[in-house]
């Protein structure tokens, strides 16, 4: 928590990719690979009111908003475990994530396996 007694913008961040992380890179998950080859390439975070440490644990919803052929879009909406799921969201978020071949240092395809993954959680 900040001075204001709510959950500050650098935390928000660090949940939002502790939810990302085991979604995407744990078990056997098709998108493992990304573990170790990908960017974040956009970031935006919209607040729509406050989440204070009573209100945790929180409710992070998630699913792909855009696929494309290098990269894609997670969306998220945080509202507070006690909250009602069709409530209106406290944070509105989403990540832009492109793969990327670090030993070519460039951008690479996502594969087959990725995409359709991937393409499961399209909204």
């Amino acid at each position: 928590m900040d001075a204001f007694q709510h959950v500050n913008h650098a935390r928000m961040v660090t949940l939002l990719e502790e939810a990302r992380i085991p979604w995407l890179f744990e078990g056997d998950r098709p998108t493992v690979a990304l573990r170790s080859g990908c960017v974040l390439a956009d970031l935006r975070v919209r607040y729509r009111g406050q989440l204070r440490h009573e209100d945790t644990p929180l409710d992070i919803a998630m699913w792909t908003e855009q696929l494309r052929a290098v990269d894609f879009t997670i969306g998220y909406e945080v509202r507070a475990a006690s909250a009602a799921p069709d409530s209106p969201p406290a944070v509105i978020a989403s990540t832009q994530i492109a793969a990327f071949d670090m030993t070519a240092q460039r951008l690479r395809r996502l594969s087959e396996a990725e995409r359709d993954y991937l393409a499961q959680w399209l909204d």
